[in-house]
């Protein structure tokens, strides 16, 4: 018995240091793929407004502004000035992409509208961003909300508030959650349109590491998943399904687009327009090709096809409620 002992002893001291050392390998792999992960590669504006402005004198009278958010970080964006008293529409990019990826989007919905127009850059993107980690919906959430803040306190030439009581968001994909989440928190979100939604800030996660990291996807996906209970300990990811936040939203004008371009989510898309509760007025375009994640590959047409739906939709939603 004793010498079954001993040498179950000396067979754990063999093995333990081996063992720990599998645990911290693990650990150190998960959070390097979720640290390298919520730091997008970096990537110059595809258009600014100064170049864009050469061509479009609506272009020419963009801005660029700053706000604080809640946690003491900074936000920036480009904002285009609407009517006195006319809505407004903040519009957010997918992960990996900037502003620029919705500058054309947003003079043309301005033209059309004359509806104040917001297009941030989410944490981590864009060029030289003052926060560099992306928390893949959580934090840029909050961030949304502090955009929100910042419009209802522009002032116009008399320091009269500028936007009126009711305001728009669109979103791609990362930009579709925090679009979603901002939504199910603010009444005065009237119309939202969302592009690709993922299930989750994991389905998101899942499809930004398989991208980067396409070799054992599926390990890498799995490792970045455990990765996020490390490295956002602060509570930064939000990992409630994007269903359960559209159940609490109500009496919106919604608009649910997605493709075969990006098949996941559109599978998660679909399946989310079923969550939201039937007092709130749909309309769903869910088979295009391409859809809003891939849009900067489509030809001029698709792309002023695309960006006529979501004109039309906003103009709709929000134009009878002006006042």
């Amino acid at each position: 018995m004793a010498n079954s002992t001993r040498l179950f002893k000396s067979i754990a001291r063999l093995l333990l240091p081996a063992l720990l050392l599998i645990v911290v390998a693990v650990a150190g792999s998960a959070i390097f793929l979720v640290y390298s992960t919520a730091r997008p590669l970096k990537t110059r504006y595809l258009v600014t407004p100064d170049k864009y402005g050469q061509l479009s004198s609506r272009a020419a009278q963009v801005t660029e502004e700053s706000w604080s958010n809640k946690d003491g970080s900074s936000s920036r964006g480009w904002l285009l000035r609407g009517s006195d008293n006319a809505p407004a529409v903040i519009l957010y990019h997918k992960y990996g992409a900037d502003r620029s990826h919705v500058l054309n989007l947003g003079v043309k919905l301005n033209e059309s509208t004359n509806f104040t127009v917001l297009m941030p850059d989410l944490r981590g993107h864009g060029e030289n961003p003052s926060v560099r980690n992306v928390s893949f919906g959580g934090c840029e959430a909050e961030d949304a909300a502090s955009a929100v803040e910042y419009l209802k306190n522009l002032k116009n030439q008399n320091q009269i508030g500028l936007v009126g009581k009711n305001i728009g968001i669109f979103g791609v994909e990362m930009g579709a959650l925090v679009a979603i989440s901002l939504a199910a928190k603010d009444q005065t979100i009237k119309a939202i349109a969302l592009d690709s939604v993922p299930q989750d800030s994991d389905g998101l996660l899942t499809a930004a590491v398989d991208k980067r990291y396409p070799f054992a996807s599926f390990a890498t996906a799995k490792l970045a998943k455990l990765g996020t209970r490390f490295y956002f300990f602060d509570g930064c990811y939000k990992r409630e399904p994007a269903c359960d936040t559209a159940r609490s939203i109500e009496n919106r004008n919604i608009m649910l687009l997605a493709g075969v371009d990006a098949q996941d989510f559109q599978d998660s898309t679909t399946k989310l327009a079923k969550c939201f509760p039937v007092s709130n007025k749909f309309e769903n375009k869910l088979d295009l090709s391409p859809s809003g994640y891939s849009i900067t590959n489509a030809s001029m047409e698709q792309s002023e096809a695309y960006d006529q739906r979501l004109i039309d939709f906003f103009r709709n939603s929000l134009d009878q409620l002006k006042i």
